[in-house]
């Protein structure tokens, strides 16, 4: 008979070649309670999974054998080992590494070195997110997760926030990006495990659409001016059959569409680009405005934009973070701020965080700014303070 201690123990493998490492990790983890299996190669995690039920992985990037993303991706793709939780721990650090391994399946990201507090604070936290998610045979879990997404479109449980974007010579508000955070206390509570639920289940269309609703009825109470509102755009929604009525949506509220940018964000979703840009271009001749977001991270190709023809780019925040320091990241920049200028786009630094990122920014020439030192995230729609820049509350958005 099994022992009962030892079968209540939450059993964690560590897929990594680093002996030191994996050892002095597996002997911490021990002692708090967890139980360790350690894959040095990729084949052999693979085999271990087949034989053995895990709580959760730990998955680093650069193996003997098999690369990482690849491993993480044959792992979601199997019956019986896509409900077990990953975490990507790599000593690298590259935006497109976090968003593939994401879009891959795993459930959380941390670059080495990590405090180790920090690391048993998110394996606790992505092993009850997936107890939430996990399905049992009869589909009640599945069950649990839709008729939660339901609740939240049936009864519109979502708030608006509005983060300012502005021009930086003259200093001028450009417009008010929308994001937005679910009013309920589950799991679903988190914004991006929202979303990802709902596109899982067939609703991303929907709850999207409800975003923008209820934030285009709060904008048109406002005089806007000359102030844009900037709507964050996934592709799923632009290739959805659905989304071609959506000009009703700002009638419904009489928001002028001449006042709304469209940011495309995570075009590695894109699945048939003929038909995303076929439509983007549709959008555009009706006088919708398009932003794309994260140039400079991730999958925000210079072909991407050649073939958006954007109003605005957005250079991603972890381009900006430290750009006084990193004189690679101020080339990036400058390589951004020239190509957008030769071809009228309107450059936006996002993640200003400092009087020296907005200093270096403004240097570099960067044409506007957003990010918590201009502005914070906020409910409230106050145009005249808005304008002045610098007040609001954090909040965990999307």
């Amino acid at each position: 008979m099994m022992n009962p201690s030892v079968s209540s123990k939450k059993r964690v493998l560590i897929i990594d070649d680093d002996r030191t490492l994996t050892q002095m990790l597996a002997m911490i983890m021990q002692m708090r309670g967890y139980q360790v299996d350690i894959a040095r190669t990729g084949q052999e995690a693979l085999k271990t999974v087949a034989t053995v039920r895990f709580d959760l992985i730990l998955l680093d990037l650069i193996l003997p054998d098999l690369d990482g993303l690849e491993l993480c991706r044959c792992l979601k793709q199997e019956k019986a080992t896509l409900h077990i939780p990953i975490i990507i721990v790599s000593a690298r650090y590259l935006f497109e590494d976090k968003v593939e391994g994401l879009y891959l399946g795993a459930d959380d990201y941390l670059t080495k070195p990590f405090e180790n507090e920090e690391l048993f604070a998110r394996m606790e936290a992505v092993m009850r997110r997936r107890l939430f998610f996990d399905m049992d045979q009869s589909g009640r879990g599945k069950g649990i997760v839709i008729l939660e997404i339901r609740k939240i479109i049936d009864q519109e449980l979502i708030e608006s926030f509005f983060q300012p974007i502005y021009l930086l010579k003259p200093f001028k508000l450009l417009g008010l990006e929308v994001l937005t955070r679910p009013s309920t206390r589950t799991a679903l509570s988190n914004p991006e495990l929202l979303f990802k639920a709902a596109l899982q289940f067939g609703f991303y269309c929907d709850l999207e659409m409800l975003c923008w609703k209820k934030a285009l009825k709060l904008v048109s109470g406002h005089p806007l001016s000359d102030a844009k509102i900037f709507l964050n755009c996934n592709p799923y929604m632009v290739e959805a059959q659905k989304f071609l009525k959506i000009k009703s949506v700002f009638d419904e509220n009489r928001v002028d569409v001449q006042k709304v940018i469209l940011e495309i964000t995570e075009r590695s979703a894109v699945a048939n680009f003929k038909t995303f840009y076929e439509r983007l271009r549709h959008l555009r001749n009706r006088g919708f405005g398009v932003a794309v977001d994260d140039v400079g991270g991730g999958y925000a190709s210079l072909e991407s934009i050649v073939e958006t023809h954007p109003d605005v780019v957005k250079i991603d925040r972890h381009i900006i973070s430290h750009l006084k320091r990193d004189p690679f990241r101020r080339s990036i920049v400058k390589f951004i701020v020239a190509f957008c200028k030769e071809s009228h786009i309107i450059s936006v630094a996002e993640g200003i965080e400092t009087q020296q990122d907005l200093d270096t920014v403004m240097d570099l020439g960067v044409d506007a700014g957003q990010g918590y030192f201009l502005y914070r995230p906020t409910a409230q729609i106050n145009l005249g303070d808005m304008a002045m820049g610098h007040s609001g509350k954090e909040a965990n958005l999307r």
